[in-house]
């Protein structure tokens, strides 16, 4: 079981469990606590919470769930926010923490949470998610349950400036200038650089610019001036050479680890265990056994890419790991861009990184 993010309504969810921030008291009011109440049946639901009485914040209680898609509706209650200095951040992760220990108590496999407490009680969004995202983390490092956190709006994760700062400089930098090389070739992206530059950015933005082109062009000319005008002719000749000394029995002997051989290796290699690779992949213990089992296993290429993140793999080291299973890193996908950009900044925790995933509207790893 495993982390996943979804934009859409919590009572559309199918899951064992669902998590609504509850009222202290037997009743309901408006926000996820109303839809919630309204999709399992207002009345059935609230005969049940009256039962229960009156919740301390931070605490949970478990009623049927009714007509919706699920068993169990946990009902915690979080703090109104009143500036983060009465104890609000302890209770919501208190109510996180005393929910996913709920589940385990109940033996169910997949929960649901809203961004707790942010509706009507006002706790803020971007405190909300760092603090759920940590506890899951914790969570899932030592125990088996499919979480499952659902936004309703983009607010949610408009959370670059504060979290994942560079990213959009990073994507704007690579990605836009591959697209044009694509459309129009080499010497328009350049042209497009420079116009760029004259027309919209900054001053020393736009010297910054104009010597990383030059250094680049001169680096151009200079390889071309120090390599003979046979070289091209010679390592064609010598390539050619090569292959004609083997023969296809050489080559298919001498054929590379699996990208399954090579994970397995590697996970002996750097003195990790299974069961912490698998966990920080954001994969469970069935697909990673049935991994185990086949050396030909062929993964999907965001399954490949969450294991060389959870081996800790270099940028290299990622491109030789991938191109094991038939992938490449592409200056023309946004996803790998922003995962090439947490390796070379040494950020390997798949969770942020999933988180900055769902924010540009790209698929999840793991």
């Amino acid at each position: 079981m495993a982390f996943q993010i979804v934009r859409n309504d919590i009572t559309k969810i199918s899951a064992d469990a669902i998590v609504n921030t509850a009222n202290p008291e037997p009743v309901f009011m408006a926000g996820t606590d109303s839809a919630v109440y309204t999709a399992a049946g207002s009345e059935k639901l609230l005969e049940e919470r009256r039962k229960i009485g009156r919740i301390a914040e931070g605490e949970v209680a478990v009623t049927p769930a009714f007509d919706l898609d699920a068993k169990y509706i946990f009902h915690t209650v979080g703090p109104v926010w009143q500036g983060g200095d009465s104890g609000e951040i302890e209770t919501v992760r208190n109510c996180y923490v005393n929910c996913l220990n709920k589940a385990l108590e109940l033996g169910i496999e997949s929960i649901a949470f809203p961004l707790l407490a942010t509706g009507v009680y006002g706790f803020p969004k971007a405190e909300a998610l760092q603090i759920a995202t940590s506890v899951f983390s914790s969570f899932l490092a030592e125990n088996e349950l499919q979480i499952i956190l659902v936004v309703f709006d983009n607010e949610s994760f408009e959370l670059s400036g504060k979290i994942f700062a560079g990213i959009g400089r990073y994507i704007d930098d690579n990605y836009v200038e591959e697209k044009t090389r694509e459309e129009y070739g080499a010497a328009a992206a350049i042209c497009e650089d420079a116009a760029v530059c004259e027309e919209a950015e900054a001053p020393s933005y736009k010297e910054e610019r104009r010597s990383l082109f030059h250094q680049r062009k001169n680096r151009i000319a200079e390889a071309k001036e120090v390599m003979p005008p046979s070289a091209g002719a010679f390592m064609a000749g010598y390539a050619k050479a090569s292959c004609a000394d083997r023969s296809l029995d050489d080559v298919v002997k001498n054929v590379a680890d699996t990208w399954s051989e090579s994970l397995l290796r590697m996970i002996t290699e750097r003195g990790y265990t299974d069961t912490e690779v698998y966990k920080r992949a954001n994969v469970d213990r069935k697909l990673f056994s049935k991994i185990r089992s086949n050396k030909d296993y062929k993964p999907k290429k965001t399954t490949a890419l969450a294991f060389a993140l959870a081996l800790r793999l270099n940028i290299d080291e990622t491109k030789d790991f991938l191109g094991r299973a038939g992938y490449a890193l592409s200056k023309s996908s946004i996803s790998d861009l922003i995962v090439e950009y947490f390796i070379e900044h040494e950020v390997y925790e798949l969770m942020t990184i999933n988180l900055a995933l769902f924010e540009h509207d790209q698929p999840i790893l793991g």
